[in-house]
């Protein structure tokens, strides 16, 4: 008996299988060709001659500095003296929240020791000038300075006593932290 069970097993196993190839799922999807796009607009192709590059300083180019002695900051010799003559300032007593005086009105920087590049992450709240875009901060000798976010300097401060920084910012801003 053993052996018909198998036998009725195989013919069903067989029937199954030969039922599964006339399903139209195992047929292949006709192919079709795609419809081709119709044309696009197009306007006319013109040439011409491109000018001459601009000469440095003529027309295009802005006069390399120094070439007409404008072009130079002006350097504040009492501040230069102050920032010579400041205490080193360590960059931990600086971290944490601060109360910023710049332009008349008041804002808070925040300071951390989170890298960020080259310097430590930090950021304002509630300043519109250029503290707005403040992304880091470093210490560099006696002065803090304050980085955007591509790296350029947009202020520099000078501690004035404890918990107390003043400087300018890039525009020429006065600044000035305070706990």
């Amino acid at each position: 008996m053993p052996s018909s069970k198998t036998g009725v097993f195989a013919i069903s196993l067989l029937a199954l299988a030969l039922a599964g190839c006339q399903s139209e799922r195992l047929n292949p999807v006709p192919a079709r060709a795609p419809q081709p796009l119709p044309a696009a607009p197009s306007g006319t192709v013109t040439g011409s001659q491109l000018p001459p590059p601009a000469q440095p300083g003529a027309g295009g180019f802005p006069p390399a500095p120094g070439q007409t002695g404008t072009e130079m900051a002006a350097v504040d010799p009492a501040g230069q003296a102050a920032a010579a003559s400041a205490a080193p300032i360590e960059k931990n007593s600086l971290l944490g929240s601060w109360s910023v005086n710049t332009g008349g009105s008041t804002c808070q920087m925040f300071l951390t020791l989170t890298k960020y590049g080259n310097s430590s992450r930090g950021g304002t709240r509630g300043c519109s000038n250029e503290l707005a875009n403040m992304r880091a901060w470093d210490v560099a000798g006696n002065q803090v300075v304050v980085y955007d976010e591509g790296g350029n300097t947009i202020a520099r401060l000078n501690s004035t006593g404890a918990g107390s920084y003043s400087g300018q910012t890039t525009g020429g801003s006065s600044i000035s932290l305070s706990r």
